[in-house]
């Protein structure tokens, strides 16, 4: 029955709730998971996004993505702040359709194969690297290397995701056995 009510749930917020979005295959989001982009999201396939995360600008995410609870993928010009005359608060908004100042053309990308730990926070209009990992409470406000690992506030690269160069060619090469079912668009 709760296995049931999980599909269900899932069938609304990707076909009723998120429809305007383009939703790749086997795709999940835990509760309170809230989705928003001025210019759209895309969400490739084998997509997972833990409980209480955000998307709150236009991004595209590849195939077999994993996304942490309590990660935020955020605009960083959400408010006109450099209007004058007006506190931030009554400035205007990203969401407001007379908006004309920054960030209206930018797109965050997350490509395949990434992992984005918890509470971790990604800036609009970087790109996260094929491959890559982001450290849990992470704040990403420039572009990450692909197979490698960034941390810290501001995130910086840490170390590689594999120890050497032939198990990255390895990793490589197996992935293109994968079944289809399984690799998605690798």
């Amino acid at each position: 029955m709760v296995r049931t009510l999980k599909k269900i749930r899932i069938l609304y917020l990707k076909h009723v709730k998120w429809r305007k979005y383009a939703i790749g295959k086997n795709f999940y989001v835990g509760q309170r998971v809230y989705l928003w982009g001025r210019n759209g999201i895309r969400i490739g396939d084998n997509f997972y996004m833990g409980r209480d995360s955000q998307i709150e600008t236009s991004c595209t995410i590849g195939n077999n993505v994993i996304v942490g609870n309590k990660v935020g993928i955020i605009g960083k010009y959400d408010h006109h702040y450099q209007t004058l005359g007006l506190p931030i608060r009554l400035t205007p908004r990203i969401r407001d359709e007379d908006y004309a100042w920054k960030g209206l053309e930018e797109i965050t990308r997350i490509e395949d194969d990434v992992w984005i730990g918890y509470g971790a926070i990604i800036l609009s209009g970087v790109t996260v690297g094929l491959g890559s990992i982001i450290a849990a409470g992470s704040l990403v406000t420039k572009n990450v290397e692909p197979y490698s690992i960034y941390g810290g506030n501001p995130a910086k690269k840490i170390g590689n995701r594999f120890d050497s160069e032939e198990d990255l060619k390895k990793h490589k090469e197996l992935l293109k056995l994968l079944p289809t079912h399984l690799k998605g668009k690798l």
